[in-house]
């Protein structure tokens, strides 16, 4: 089974070699047909702690590495704004 990637802005980098990222993703409203967005944080690994706040991300899932951190940084793109 392939493992899920996502997308997102990174929030905070303040936890050694962990930092959460922001996911927004697109979907359409049931009953109104309008277009909204809908935001999750995920926590991720980073071990080398390279990606800081502001950075645009790409993380995979990987096996639960702690309680809350089953994800795992995979590119650490350019800075967005």
């Amino acid at each position: 089974m392939p493992r899920r990637v996502l997308q997102g802005v990174v929030v905070s980098d303040k936890a050694d070699k962990t930092i959460t990222v922001l996911v927004e993703r697109r979907v359409m409203h049931p009953l109104y047909k309008k277009i909204i967005r809908r935001t999750k944080k995920y926590r991720a690994h980073d071990e080398d702690n390279r990606c800081k706040s502001g950075d645009l991300v790409q993380i995979e899932e990987c096996r639960p590495i702690a309680k809350s951190k089953t994800w795992r940084v995979i590119d650490a793109g350019a800075a967005s704004a």
